[in-house]
């Protein structure tokens, strides 16, 4: 029988699919400016940049999606084959299923013996031993510690109880074998949160910010007793917490997700702070909705838009594009001001 765990991750692709994409980046906000002399061939410019001591082709990577059924197992298996191919790091969604139910194992080990980037995923609540367990599933390059209070709030079985989170995550960071990636679920990590995280000595965090896979909405949708639409905008939108995240410190490895779609969004994103960039919803909805070429073209077409955004700044490399000057207009200014 499908464990109700199983059912809800089911759910969760179904939703997404029915919610309406929205951009509540702030991405929008971001200027540059374009440079008519670019002494340039499209032949020099290079997309790669190295994440956790591999060289990938691009900066960017399929994020935490799903993971336990049928339907995920396909899923991953699909993506993985893609990442693969582009040589673009993924990671998985959580892995407390395949911690708990052993049929649902398969979902994510599939991706164990592939040759990319490989990042495992679990929640903040989970033990040293699950997180070592979870990694080992698919030997692991980095674990990501998802943070999904807001998730959990309007989830009808969802946690009410998220003490012991910064203790856990300061034990995971100092014990764990591999790094860790502390990443919120879509409603961004703010200013504060990072500034925590910093003091925990914790190297990498992914800010999917808001503008993205909205798990508010997703989990409203699955409870016909509640409405929550009025939380539905709540959270740090992406370009404000990649610029604050920043701003805290020079060292840290950011992730910038929460609503990345095309190149121009990578571009920008890179640009304000990020070092990398992630996907998720955008890639599932063409994996789910085109198949398997409609998601390895779109993907494939990401890193030849971003070369173009790269000789409209006059740019050859990764580390060149991110020293571009930017100003901040609209909603974005008067949030930073």
């Amino acid at each position: 029988m499908t464990s109700k765990r199983r059912q809800r991750k089911d759910e969760h692709i179904e939703n997404y699919l029915k919610t309406e994409p929205i951009r509540g980046t702030l991405l929008d906000d971001i200027y540059i400016e374009h440079n008519s002399l670019a002494e340039l061939s499209l032949d020099e410019i290079d997309t790669s940049v190295t994440f956790l001591g591999k060289k990938i082709s691009m900066p960017v990577m399929i994020n935490a999606m799903t993971g336990g059924g049928e339907v995920s197992s396909d899923i991953n298996e699909d993506l993985s084959s893609i990442c693969a191919s582009l040589n673009i790091p993924m990671a998985l969604g959580s892995q407390a299923i395949g911690l708990e139910e052993e049929d649902s194992v398969e979902s994510f080990s599939l991706i164990k013996d592939k040759d990319l980037v490989r990042i495992g995923n679990l929640g903040a609540e989970r033990s040293l031993d699950d997180f070592k367990n979870a990694a080992g599933m698919i030997d692991a390059h980095a674990m990501q510690v998802h943070l999904n209070l807001a998730q959990e709030l309007f989830m009808p079985e969802g946690d009410r109880d998220f003490r012991g989170w910064k203790d856990n995550i300061r034990n995971l960071n100092e014990n764990l074998d591999i790094p860790i990636i502390v990443k919120e679920t879509g409603n961004g990590l703010s200013k504060a949160s990072v500034k925590t995280l910093l003091d925990m000595g914790i190297k990498y965090v992914d800010i999917a910010g808001s503008g993205g896979t909205n798990f508010i909405e997703i989990e409203d949708m699955r409870d016909f007793e509640e409405d929550y639409k009025e939380f539905y905008s709540w959270g740090v939108p992406t370009a404000k917490a990649i610029i604050d995240a920043r701003n805290l410190s020079e060292d840290l490895f950011i992730i910038g997700s929460g609503g990345i779609k095309d190149a121009l969004d990578m571009a920008k994103a890179l640009i304000i702070g990020a070092d990398m960039t992630a996907i998720s919803g955008e890639a599932l909805r063409y994996l789910t909705l085109g198949g398997y070429d409609a998601c390895y073209d779109y993907l494939l077409e990401l890193r030849e838009r971003l070369v173009k955004v790269m000789a409209l700044l006059g740019v050859k490399s990764i580390k060149e594009l991110k020293k571009i000057d930017y100003k901040v207009t609209g909603r974005l200014k008067e949030l930073l001001d």
